[in-house]
């Protein structure tokens, strides 16, 4: 018996290095994401809906242009004297190198209804540890 649990045990260990060795979804020979950000241009829609032209190098998808919206979206929730955004829309479009996005959001002082809501401070603490500029 000793010997069938000290063979469990060698088991267990050696799966456990194998587990610990699984490779990770990212290719290890990915360029380092190195982002310039170029701008933001707010436009007062109507009332509270505001949209954001943002313009970028380097985004590794769309989600880079979007995340680069919200963070200017949430920026301009606190300059406003808001603490909320809801997000609209974001539209995204790639020339050459270039990346533009136009997001769309609804600044408000309460949270809105919706599922995609942010709270600007705790937006924009992330936008400066990922060293996204805001507006």
């Amino acid at each position: 018996m000793r010997t069938t649990l000290s063979r469990s045990a060698i088991g267990l260990a050696a799966f456990g290095g194998l587990v610990a060795c699984e490779p990770t979804d990212r290719p290890v020979d990915e360029a380092p994401f190195l982002p310039e950000y170029l701008g933001v241009e707010t436009r007062l829609l109507d009332g509270d809906l505001v949209s954001f032209l943002v313009t970028m190098k380097g985004a590794r998808d769309n989600q880079d242009v979007a995340d680069y919206g919200e963070c200017a979206a949430a920026q301009y929730a606190l300059i406003r004297g808001y603490g909320f955004a809801r997000h609209v829309r974001t539209n995204v479009e790639q020339a050459g190198e270039v990346w533009h996005g136009e997001a769309g959001y609804v600044i408000s002082a309460a949270l809105p209804e919706g599922l995609r809501t942010i709270d600007a401070e705790i937006s924009v603490q992330n936008c400066i540890e990922n060293g996204i500029p805001t507006v």
